[in-house]
């Protein structure tokens, strides 16, 4: 039997909107997919499942929810997302943007008259992103176009058309057409959406205390506060730790494993906090991927390539900065970075609050210092300083949505042309994320010259061991990990430094 959950509600029913009315569930297994729920259950099969895994976005939906500023509305796949997360929320699927007189969204119709859909598997998947991105304009400039006339209207970027399309794969249309869909969805008549009506629809739905759902033997907790959780992980030490979903819910749909309890981080509002103090960023365990970028990058803009290359904007909307760093996965992105910017991990258990560079939680391969009752509470992050040059590389298969074969991260902090500290820590080089310790000692101290790199450059085949694996070759991974800390020279020697925004075309939003 699961140990009973402090201070917890008493019914342990799913609620949340959808079609336009609260929708409870009672009878499905906690790991049972909002996709699952949609097609096998509710028989609404707009949503397709194309892999199960989160990459191809058939199965994309918007996930509405109440917070301090009002209501947030966000595209995630719904194919590795659980049921009872939904709890509170609003639901969004294809079917729901039908219009009240049976006419298309401006969406859809944008599609139909660009010819964006072929087979039409995928298709609900992207009509749904475009719709986030709609909705992100506020009717895609519907407004001002209503007011002043197309003409008038400013035309969506490409660069946040891609953004918004890079968890969408399509087989049949090469993207061209689906693109041109989403320039002329801001042009045709608008249709506004009121984000005071769903406010008013959530708030009987939210909870004043922990939701603990129990289904056959598995039971699934959702603590509101950091105190709750506490007591409830002591309590369940076992229990398996969900932020985001984006890894765990692969182990479900694709490795069938049983979960066990689950502990649910993303109703504790403690969590969900971002603070700037002390010379550093906090940001808590529970901050979305998205919104953790979007802050961070405000302090260091080199950064906004991996955050336009982090997977796809439905996976960041969904992920955790947090989650990322307690997976602990040698080819995650954010671990070098952090750990090159010489961040801390705060772990948080009954005995209290401790914290550790982030480099010293990794012991080996997905073993970490953490006791069983411990869980990640935030991440901190140093603020820049004078003399700091910071630089973040990805190397991947594709430009968006693919796994790293590298990434590698840099700082350098010079006093005049002489390093007083570096920093290089590389993911996919081995079984964590590893600084390169002996290519560091052989930099610290000396002249930023060519002739110091190359020396440096050649000890990094004794720093790493990197393996042989479907994404690189070990010589492959060795060569051009040390052409990535030659470009970092070239990027920030004292002769010719450049710019961030000379090196990295993209800006932070």
């Amino acid at each position: 039997m699961p140990t009973p959950a402090p201070h917890s509600t008493a019914d342990s029913v799913i609620r949340f909107y959808y079609r336009g009315e609260i929708h409870a569930v009672d009878q499905a297994a906690p790991t049972r997919t909002i996709l699952q729920h949609l097609r096998e259950d509710l028989h609404c099969t707009g949503s397709k499942e194309g892999c199960a895994e989160g990459d191809c976005g058939a199965c994309t939906v918007v996930i509405g929810e109440q917070t301090a500023d009002g209501v947030t509305l966000k595209s995630v796949n719904s194919c590795i997302q659980f049921l009872p997360t939904l709890d509170g929320k609003a639901l969004y699927t294809v079917e729901d943007l039908k219009q009240n007189n049976g006419a298309l969204h401006p969406v859809q119709q944008a599609m139909v008259e660009c010819h964006g859909s072929q087979c039409g598997f995928c298709t609900p998947g992207f009509v749904m992103s475009l719709w986030d991105l709609y909705l992100k304009n506020d009717g895609s400039q519907a407004p001002a176009c209503s007011a002043a006339g197309a003409s008038a209207c400013q035309p969506l970027q490409r660069k946040d058309i891609d953004i918004a399309l890079s968890g969408n794969l399509c087989r049949c249309t090469g993207y061209r057409p689906i693109i041109d869909a989403a320039h002329r969805m801001g042009e045709l008549p608008a249709v506004g959406f009121d984000r005071q009506a769903l406010q008013q629809a959530l708030q009987p739905l939210q909870r004043d205390d922990m939701f603990v759902y129990r289904h056959d033997g598995q039971t699934f907790y959702a603590p509101r506060t950091l105190a709750q959780l506490v007591a409830v992980r002591a309590a369940n030490p076992g229990a398996r730790i969900l932020a985001g979903s984006t890894d765990v819910g692969l182990w479900v749909t694709k490795q069938m494993r049983d979960l066990g309890d689950i502990i649910y981080l993303g109703q504790v509002s403690e969590l969900n906090a971002v603070a700037s103090r002390d010379g550093q960023l906090e940001i808590g365990a529970g901050v979305t991927l998205n919104d953790a970028y979007a802050e961070i990058c405000k302090h260091y803009p080199e950064l906004s390539e991996m955050w336009q290359r982090f997977a796809s904007l439905p996976i960041r909307n969904a992920g955790t900065l947090g989650g990322n760093v307690a997976n602990g996965s040698p080819i995650g992105d954010s671990p070098p970075w952090l750990i090159a910017l010489g961040a801390q991990v705060v772990l948080r258990g009954p005995a209290g609050q401790r914290a550790m560079p982030l480099e010293a939680l990794y012991l080996d391969y997905m073993k970490k210092d953490m006791q069983a009752d411990e869980f990640v509470e935030a991440v901190r992050i140093p603020l820049p300083h004078a003399g700091l040059r910071f630089r973040t590389y990805k190397l991947a298969k594709r430009f968006d949505q693919d796994i790293s074969a590298v990434c590698a991260a840099f700082s350098i902090t010079l006093a005049g042309d002489t390093i007083s500290d570096i920093r290089i820590a590389y993911g996919g080089m081995a079984a964590t994320p590893k600084r390169a310790t002996l290519t560091e000692a052989a930099l610290r101290g000396q002249v930023w010259s060519e002739s110091v790199l190359e020396n440096a450059v050649a000890l990094m085949t004794d720093d790493y061991k990197p393996l042989s694996d479907m994404r690189a070759s070990s010589e492959y991974r060795m060569k051009t990990s040390q052409n990535l800390l030659r470009r970092f020279w070239l990027e920030t020697r004292i002769d010719a430094p450049l710019r961030s925004d000379q090196v990295n075309p993209f800006v932070c939003a």
